[in-house]
Order: structure tokens, then sequence, then C-alpha cells
């Protein structure tokens, strides 16, 4: 088994970043300044696409495997006897929560921003079934379309005409994030149902004020209250950790350290 790839930033507690997508921390420069001032912060990048792998053939994820990976960066990066803050967002946001299911041990608190796990919603079966198609219409018409589609979902909306389009070739497809994504994670990521009850360390569930009246919205709410966590509104919308670096920084520091703490 590889070693996994991260970065460490600052100084302070440790704070474990699982970025979305398909796993990548491009963009996230900003918000981990703004934290580096209050924390250690490790930025975990699972397939390494910042660390020479964009390109390399990439296999269907598994939620299970990202977990794992982030358990050996705590591993690789907590000091013995002491437990992390953890941040996910979107699939990342899915990993935390099965981080925090399956090890527990080392965690102090975990934020999970609007994962896409609409299996917990009492139409969670509809909801998995519009995802695969959008992995369909990837596949079949490539990324316009399914960047249409995928924003009609989310915005729990009908998506209308979509547009025309080409299937990316393989070697196109291995140098784009979001195409990976689309290909190799946001599949078996949304069919992901975490179990319901209280989990063994303190649980955050955050969703943007921007996605008010929107799916993952209405998913971070359900799910904090299936698993006994909070809920909390965070800048932007399901990409306001790029969105607003600096608010979003703020208000995870506020989340996690207290109401006192200045950034």
């Amino acid at each position: 088994m590889a070693d996994p790839h991260y970065d460490i930033t600052g100084h302070g507690p440790l704070l474990l970043l699982l970025p979305g997508g398909a796993g990548h921390p491009m963009g996230l420069g900003p918000m981990t300044e703004s934290l580096a001032g209050h924390f250690t912060v490790v930025t975990y990048d699972h397939l390494g696409l910042v660390h020479g792998r964009l390109g390399e053939p990439v296999e269907d994820q598994r939620v299970q495997d990202w977990s794992d990976g982030a358990r050996r960066v705590l591993d690789a990066t907590l000091p013995e006897g002491g437990s992390a803050y953890v941040l996910g967002t979107s699939a990342g946001a899915i990993a935390a929560l099965d981080l925090l299911a399956r090890h527990p041990e080392r965690l102090r608190h975990v934020v999970a921003h609007e994962p896409p796990c609409v299996g917990v919603l009492p139409d969670g079966a509809r909801q998995q079934a519009a995802f695969r198609e959008i992995c369909a219409v990837y596949r079949a018409k490539g990324l316009a379309a399914a960047g249409a589609l995928m924003t009609a979902v989310l915005e729990d909306r009908a998506a209308g005409e979509l547009p025309e389009g080409q299937p990316l070739t393989r070697e196109e497809e291995l140098l784009s994030p979001m195409a990976l994504s689309l290909a190799h994670v946001l599949g078996p990521f949304t069919a992901y149902v975490p179990e319901a009850g209280p989990p063994q360390a303190r649980l955050t569930v955050a969703a943007g004020t921007d996605s008010r009246g929107q799916l993952l919205y209405r998913t971070a709410e359900f799910l904090a209250k299936a698993q006994q966590g909070d809920f909390v509104e965070f800048p932007g919308g399901h990409l306001g950790i790029l969105q607003h670096p600096v608010d979003f920084a703020d208000r995870l520091m506020r989340t996690l350290l207290g109401t006192g703490v200045r950034s």
C-alpha cells in the first residue's frame, strides 16, 4: 500500500482537511492560510493529484479506502495520545463520516460540510438514482451535460434540455479532476449511507447559506438529526470553501474553538 499524500502547514492542534471532488486540494490555499495561525493543517490528497499523479490511471473509489487513508495520515501526523479536528467537504465529508464511524478513537470534532449522502433522506432512493443518471450522462455526453444535470439535481428542479456533447477520451478524463470525480467518485459516494445514531466523537453537519432550499442543505439538516449532531450554516454554497475561503475558515474556527476565537 502506497504512502498517503498530504501537506502540512501552520501550528496548533491538528486539523485534517478532506477535500471534495476527486479528493484533490486544488484551490484550498487561501483557506488553509487563514487556518494556519490556529491549527496544524494537514490536507489529504487521496489520489495524489497535486503530488504528481494527475494523468495516471484511476479506479472506482471506495468510501472506506478514503477513510482508511485518512486514518493513516493521522497515524503519521498526530502525536501519540492526541486527537484531531476534521473538516470534510462534499465527497470528503462522506469520508469524514466514515472515519468517524470506523476510527473515532483519535477524533475530537468532525465537521461534515454538505455530504451528498442523499440515501438518508425519505426520498433517498430517488435522489441516489438521480446521481446515477448524472454519471450516465457524463459517460454519454461529457462534462457540460453532466454539470448541467448536477446543478439541477442539487437545486431540486427539473433539468430541462441538456447541452449536447461528446464523451471524454481516456486521456482527457485522466487530466480532469472534475471528470475523475464524475467517473469514479460520485456514484459510489452518493450510494453511501451512514448508520443512524450518536457518534463517538463530536459531529457538526454543515450546509452553506446559499444552499438553503436545495438538496444538500436538506440532506445536512436530516443527517444532523439522524446522527444526533449539531447543524451549522457556513458561508456560500456547496463550494463555499472556494468561494469565501476566509469567511469559511473563520466560521470553521468558531465552530471548533468557540465564539471567542479571533481570526
